[in-house]
């Protein structure tokens, strides 16, 4: 794909204005420094980076931004830019910017530690922790298994005025993209028509449809799986629960956030440390203990978010995550006709 086709499509998805950030001013003891592009948000990752730089003693240069405009700035920016490193919110912008030759194969040693399910085929880059798609249900309204273990299911007319979904949100058109390459072009526009005569309705975000589920205005939400705890944090009695669709099912999705070295960093081998970092125990560890977004660990031994299902009893789709990215113009072309989003 071309550079300019594939900034447009990711540009499309831009949430937020990228700023920067980094930590505070003083100097990390003979570290250096070490510039990352991170499409995490700060209030998440911060804590994160603080502990990568007390252990490793190197000063992180931190530009925040939505993984979409990030991956398109890398791509224009091309052997200019001053990232060393790419910490992605999904896998579907690392396989954007590995697509444009912009990131270093990793070792085997590092690309190892992962299920090669969360990892790219050519070594690009690497998952650090797991979502999972789910959906939400409404417990008093509801008993799980009234509800159908596929997404195709909710197609039936017992759904109608039921169904909330967030169609501009990033998550939900990685699924629709997941949904195209699994299941076909022809398969996914007649899910989408027939969801959407079963007149669903539209939130912004998924913590909303969230709350939504739980207040009763809808039965059923498509969510990631996080959302559910964040809810019962601030309602611990709220009425709402996670259900998990069958393995190999579109709507059992599960994607990774993810980091890759930027191809012609002036420092390889700090930013190895930083990816061998994410992927070790303690930076695992943050994940489901630590982290506001309590995500799965994708390294063995590291137990996941208390109350979920074991990471390896989940299996999405069987398509490579890496492919999110480059199909997403057409994802949001469709959504656009049919009214998902216009």
């Amino acid at each position: 794909m071309k550079r300019w086709l594939i900034t447009a499509a990711l540009t499309l998805l831009l949430v937020s204005a990228a700023g920067c950030g980094g930590g505070d001013d003083s100097d990390a003891a003979d570290g250096g420094t070490l510039t990352v592009y991170s499409g995490r948000e700060e209030e998440i990752v911060k804590p994160l980076f603080e502990q990568f730089e007390k252990a490793i003693g190197t000063k992180l240069e931190v530009r925040y931004g939505d993984s979409a405009e990030l991956a398109a700035t890398l791509a224009e920016e091309g052997d200019n830019s001053p990232a060393d490193v790419f910490f992605a919110q999904d896998a579907g912008a690392l396989g954007a910017v590995a697509a444009e030759g912009r990131l270093a194969e990793l070792p085997d040693d590092v690309l190892d530690r992962v299920d090669q399910r969360y990892r790219d085929s050519e070594g690009r880059w690497v998952g650090t922790s797991g979502r999972a798609r789910v959906v939400a249900y409404n417990t008093e309204s509801l008993t799980e298994d009234e509800l159908p273990d596929t997404i195709a299911g909710f197609t039936d007319s017992r759904w109608k005025g039921k169904i909330g979904l967030p169609p501009t949100n990033a998550s939900f058109q990685a699924f629709v993209t997941a949904l195209r390459l699994s299941e076909g072009e022809d398969a996914a526009r007649t899910w989408l028509e027939d969801i959407k005569e079963n007149g669903p309705k539209f939130y912004e975000k998924n913590s909303q449809v969230v709350e939504a589920v739980a207040a009763g205005e809808i039965e059923v939400g498509f969510v990631n799986h996080y959302y559910l705890g964040l809810l019962k944090e601030e309602q611990p009695d709220a009425p709402a629960a996670n259900h998990f669709l069958r393995a190999g099912d579109p709507g059992a999705l599960v994607n990774v956030a993810g980091v890759g070295i930027v191809e012609g960093t002036d420092d390889e081998d700090a930013a190895r440390e930083f990816v061998d970092f994410l992927l070790s125990d303690e930076g695992q560890r943050f994940y489901p203990e630590e982290a506001e977004e309590a995500e799965y660990p994708l390294i063995d031994g590291i137990s996941g978010p208390e109350g979920l299902p074991a990471l390896n009893e989940l299996h999405g789709p069987d398509i490579a995550l890496g492919k999110l990215g480059p199909e997403l113009e057409r994802t949001l072309e469709l959504l656009n006709e049919l009214g998902y989003t216009s």
